[in-house]
């Protein structure tokens, strides 16, 4: 796979796919600029080394075309701002307009296309509209690990038509995360957390034939705890993952490898944030449920962390949207921080929650993508990497 290094950019126009998925609040402000932020050092080298850049991106979900909701001008005003620099939203992203504006591009400058997803040829990678994406440019940079999972028009299918290579996010992402799959630094401790197991049985299942310890938190924890016969109140979990979760820890303790689940947690009679809050385990009381790890629990997982070499982390530990059922998922970021190991945080809600508690510098890597991280993970390559390999997307994920 090439890499930005390996292209002359000079008085070329690039193609760089971008994530610009960024969080908006009702208002339509941007409430966290990181997904920009992130791609700056590959626009800017391109930019120094004499190329223009036409940026490319998918926002949210329109279903039936163009949508002024989903439009990205806020994403070319921060654009503009962070870059001290006019970067002008054309009216598309193909069409004659479109192509016209691309050809007048001069280098040193920069251009952002509108939202790739008003055209529903995008997430049906059609060949035709690649093609037509394509001929904007003279060379292609994907620059958005955080959509590489998805074997869309922009990720797979314009490399086909130009000279093609990682950008400098993606390089990062592909180098920390790819040290955790072929060769971890040992003892290597995962952290899963969030809602589900279902979201995340094939990275549970990838990660227990590779980890020395895995730490189990958040609402999967409950499903777990279920399936070793502790009780679990009226906490929330899989019933149909019972005899799953079950084989996982068989699995692991034939591997040698330990799966320690929370011994404590925060629970509450009913999900409010003014509920009253108690701590009790291993199990739960009839009529009470889980939100959060207890005190015990944040003390047996940092006994862990401090005795590896290589950490991976995705997803919360607790309700990490309440802040009252957040402690346990924020004492855990600072517990991370200040760990000797080589520590990921696998995108989603735990690079959130290092993000806005200011701890993501004392990270070794904080990954932008949650699916497209737990993926690599999983699969060892995603559909956009292998579109930068030359091959064929073998496989495309589902958007959760």
């Amino acid at each position: 796979m090439k890499t930005l290094a390996d292209l002359d950019v000079r008085a070329k126009r690039v193609f760089v796919r971008c994530d610009f998925n960024v969080p908006v609040d009702e208002a339509g402000r941007i409430t966290s600029d990181s997904r920009i932020s992130r791609t700056l050092p590959t626009i800017r080298e391109i930019l120094a080394r004499g190329g223009s850049c036409i940026l490319a991106s998918h926002f949210g979900r329109p279903k039936k075309g163009a949508d002024p909701k989903y439009s990205l001008g806020a994403v070319a005003k921060r654009l503009s701002e962070l870059l001290k620099k006019n970067v002008p939203l054309l009216a598309g992203c193909v069409g004659s307009q479109v192509e016209a504006a691309c050809r007048a591009i001069k280098p040193g400058e920069v251009v952002l296309l509108e939202n790739l997803r008003f055209h529903l040829e995008e997430e049906a990678n059609d060949p035709a509209f690649a093609k037509s994406l394509a001929g904007l440019a003279d060379l292609y940079v994907n620059d958005a690990f955080g959509a590489s999972h998805r074997a869309h028009a922009s990720i797979a299918g314009v490399p086909r038509h130009l000279p093609s290579a990682a950008g400098l996010l993606v390089q990062a992402e592909i180098q920390h995360l790819g040290e955790l799959v072929k060769n971890p630094a040992r003892p290597f401790v995962a952290i899963l957390g969030g809602a589900k197991i279902s979201d995340k049985i094939a990275i549970l299942e990838s990660l227990i034939e590779r980890v020395d310890v895995i730490l189990i938190g958040g609402a999967m924890a409950y499903t777990f705890l279920a399936a070793r016969k502790i009780p679990i109140g009226t906490s929330r979990f899989e019933r149909e993952m019972l005899e799953t979760a079950s084989k996982i820890l068989v699995r692991a303790e034939a591997r040698g490898a330990k799966a320690l689940l929370p011994v404590d947690h925060l629970t509450v009679t009913e999900f409010k944030p003014t509920a009253a809050v108690a701590t009790e385990g291993p199990g739960i009381s009839a009529g009470r449920m889980g939100v959060d790890v207890g005190p015990k629990t944040v003390r047996l997982f940092a006994q862990e962390i401090a005795r590896a070499r290589s950490v991976l982390w995705n997803g919360p530990v607790g309700v990490f949207e309440v802040s009252a059922f957040a402690q346990g998922t924020k004492r855990l970021a600072e517990i991370l921080a200040g760990a000797k190991a080589h520590v990921v945080i696998g995108g989603g809600d735990s690079a959130a929650a290092v993000e806005e508690m200011g701890l993501a510098d004392k990270m070794a890597h904080v990954s932008t993508g949650g699916g497209a991280s737990l993926e690599y993970l999983a699969q060892g390559t995603l559909p956009g990497i292998e579109a930068l390999e030359g091959k064929d997307a073998a496989h495309a994920s589902h958007e959760t």
